[in-house]
């Protein structure tokens, strides 16, 4: 069974967005998944829609036990270490630094930074062990998905484009670190694109309705899938390591 699979990959967020629609993309194209999310039941229905090519477990994006237990399971249900990790996990919060709500701030810096910096370095420990160490013959990759508004400041999302500001960083540092043992580290950074995102970050509806009108046609998940996947196909001695991806209407940010 273990030789199925091209690839064995991690994706975290796997329950909406770009993070359901990049596990898809893997699973067509022939890799075994590992799925994660908050949502339980939106991770068994994926199990029965996508079959043996998905394994999944349930929890928190920066739950320790929770990353331990992804690289756990795919051993355990592809026989094989992990070569590929998606750090898609994460929230938005509308509102500018003035306005924006704070009670959320606590849950966005948990989901975004830390439970992205724990599973980048969890990721990263796996990929450099000796007996991994397998450049140029096969690649390992570490997929970041930062955002446009982590690199061009927004003042209507200020306080979560600050937390992309920092994964950028860590996604960067992270490259220069590990890179020179053939293992590469690609940030991701989407434009607009419509998923269960904008409703978690409190976007209004006319906000969304004004995407369409200025921006559209607006990215969906399977955009950024197609794209992500694309950098991880590519020869091993082959890396991009920064990709911003647009609705071609999208001028700013």
């Amino acid at each position: 069974m273990t030789a199925t699979y091209s690839r064995i990959a991690i994706v975290t967020g796997a329950t909406s967005g770009i993070g359901e629609a990049t596990a898809k993309k893997f699973i067509t194209e022939g890799y075994g998944v590992v799925g994660s999310g908050r949502n339980g039941e939106k991770l068994q229905e994926l199990k029965n829609e996508l079959g043996e090519a998905f394994a999944f477990v349930a929890g928190e994006a920066w739950d320790q036990a929770v990353i331990e237990n992804l690289f756990a399971e795919a051993q355990t249900k592809f026989g094989r270490a992990v070569d590929l990790v998606v750090v898609n996990a994460g929230r938005g919060l509308g509102g500018s630094v003035k306005d924006a709500p704070l009670a959320e701030f606590e849950d966005l810096l948990k989901v975004n930074i830390t439970g992205a910096l724990k599973l980048m370095q969890k990721a990263a420990k796996e990929f450099t062990k000796p007996e991994q160490l397998n450049f140029p013959a096969h690649a390992k990759d570490i997929v970041v998905i930062g955002s446009v508004v982590g690199r061009s400041v927004s003042p209507f999302s200020a306080v979560y484009g600050s937390s992309k500001f920092a994964v950028h960083s860590l996604a960067e540092g992270l490259r220069r670190e590990i890179c020179g043992q053939g293992v590469r580290v690609t940030l991701v950074e989407p434009g607009i694109v419509l998923s269960g995102f904008q409703t978690v970050a409190g976007y209004s509806d006319q906000t969304v309705k004004s995407f369409h009108e200025r921006f559209g046609p607006v990215l969906i998940g399977e955009d950024v899938a197609d794209a992500i996947y694309h950098t991880v196909s590519l020869p091993a001695h082959i890396h991009i390591s920064d990709l911003v991806i647009r609705p071609t209407r999208q001028d700013y940010p």
